[in-house]
């Protein structure tokens, strides 16, 4: 097998084990909390911490990544993770806020957070350098996706570990869990990705594209796509890495090389440019409906359907896996669409983008309007389903633009992304409070508003993305 499929594996289970690690502390911390009767504003304060060093972490972690090489950070990152994993508290029921015992663990998650943060952007660093250009789409696609089965496997297996009896069961037995999967992860990665990636490669030039040596191009370019610099790297099979063919390896080249630049990473000129701020626009958008799906969901059934969201079994974790297929049906559509010449890369993004967003937004704006159990599962289940198919475009398009500093774009998108969960969350019980004498009308604001944001952010993501080399 290629070396870059294996990576591309590899990378996948990294994600898929970071969110049963995330999804299943919150699982058995508030099974345990809620028995214990913990109150509200403690749990608040746990299950955030998490989210604060996540959102920290992004860009100091993809400057390291550029520094000593995306394969050396995620190792020393998951290894940190795994540990604090075990340190967790077998039993975390305090509700003292002066208690040694909380305060440690909410510092234990704000670590867990800050450490999986350095990991995310490395894995960009590492898929840059490692992915011919026409592979890119998929292989993001694929990687991100282990994402939702990593929530959608915690969803559906970790309450039973949870609620079973010691020593099998318990929530130690979850963090032992995640711990004993991310060693296991650790031991793989080590074993089978020996080398970072080199430095430079198929994925630095500046050119963008292959000559037949009398300065003609090998692979036209499309109509319309004259500033496209990378459409003839998808055309033709380049290598990537300074030895390889047809980006068949990402470990050879130089005495185990790092992945970073001899260049200083240009924060200014990338914080200026409004192609960057498409991509983080839009990265925001996403996760911003995502969160607060994921956080209120729970209590639009119970409040607005009088259902609890346990009762309907498999589609608690039915979203998830409807996102990770739909993920990678976007990452093939674009290579597809792209390598066959229907359209420019800038025009992919867009049109995946957009068909994305839109149909999302249809969805949240159905949903309670509809109001019924059958009816808000299957539009949540739309929403996200269309917003994972939308990455192909958004969360693709730094590997187009900045391929040497895939990590950094990375790091920046993914703080917004962070902080669309804080603000999200925080905003929607703002305006259900505001709006507890018509609830129903709450509710409808709730999900009308990231509905909105969807509109708009697929309208900036068409003035302002492009498929054009920006930095390099």
């Amino acid at each position: 097998m290629p070396q870059r499929y294996v990576v591309v594996l590899l990378t996948a289970a990294c994600t898929t084990v970071c969110y049963i690690e995330r999804v299943g502390f919150s699982v058995a911390y508030s099974l345990v909390a809620n028995r214990n009767h913990v109150d509200q504003a403690t749990k608040g304060w746990v299950l955030s911490a998490f989210y604060y060093g996540y959102a920290l972490s992004q860009v100091p972690g993809s400057s390291a990544a550029q520094q000593f090489g995306g394969r050396r950070v995620i190792t020393v990152a998951f290894l940190a993770w795994t540990a604090l994993s075990l340190l967790t508290p077998a039993n975390p029921t305090s509700s003292s806020l002066a208690s040694p015992a909380l305060l440690s663990l909410v510092l234990i998650r704000f670590l867990v957070g800050a450490t999986q943060g350095f990991i995310f952007p490395s894995i960009h660093t590492v898929l840059a350098l490692c992915i011919p250009p026409h592979e890119k789409s998929r292989a993001v696609s694929l990687t991100m996706s282990g994402m939702y089965l990593g929530a959608g496997a915690a969803m559906s297996l970790m309450p039973a570990v949870a609620a079973a009896d010691a020593p099998w069961g318990g929530p130690a037995a979850v963090f032992r869990l995640s711990a004993g999967l991310g060693l296991m992860w650790v031991v793989l990665w080590v074993r089978l990705f020996s080398k970072d990636p080199p430095g430079g490669g198929g994925m630095g030039r500046g050119s963008g594209s292959i000559s037949s040596g009398d300065g003609t191009p090998l692979s036209p370019r499309l109509p319309g796509s004259k500033h496209d610099l990378l459409q003839d790297d998808y055309l033709n099979d380049s290598a990537v890495g300074s030895g390889g063919s047809s980006g068949s390896s990402c470990s050879s080249g130089g005495s185990g090389g790092g992945s970073h630049s001899s260049k200083a990473i240009p924060w200014g000129a990338m914080m200026s440019s409004w192609a960057i701020w498409a991509i983080v626009i839009n990265n925001y958008t996403f996760h911003y409906a995502l969160y607060v799906l994921m956080n209120w969901l729970p209590s639009y059934f119970e409040q607005a359907l009088h259902t609890s969201l346990q009762s309907i079994g498999i589609g608690k974790a039915l979203p998830y896996y409807i996102m990770m297929i739909f993920s990678n049906v976007g990452g093939v559509a674009a290579d597809f669409l792209i390598t066959s010449q229907y359209l420019s890369i800038a025009a992919t993004r867009k049109v995946l983008n957009t068909v994305g967003f839109l149909i999302g937004a249809l969805a949240l704006c159905l949903m309670p309007v509809l109001s019924s159990v059958t009816g808000a599962i299957l539009c949540s289940t739309i929403t996200l389903g269309a917003c994972a198919f939308a990455r192909a475009g958004f969360s693709v398009n730094h590997m187009d633009i900045a391929p040497r500093y895939a990590g950094p774009v990375m790091g920046i998108s993914n703080t917004a992304g962070t902080l669309a969960g804080i603000v999200g969350v925080a905003a929607t019980g703002l305006i259900l409070q505001a709006w507890k004498a018509d609830i129903e009308f709450g509710w409808f604001l709730a999900f009308v508003t990231p509905a909105g944001l969807c509109v708009l952010s697929a309208a900036i993501f068409c003035a302002f993305a492009t498929g054009e080399r920006l930095f390099d």
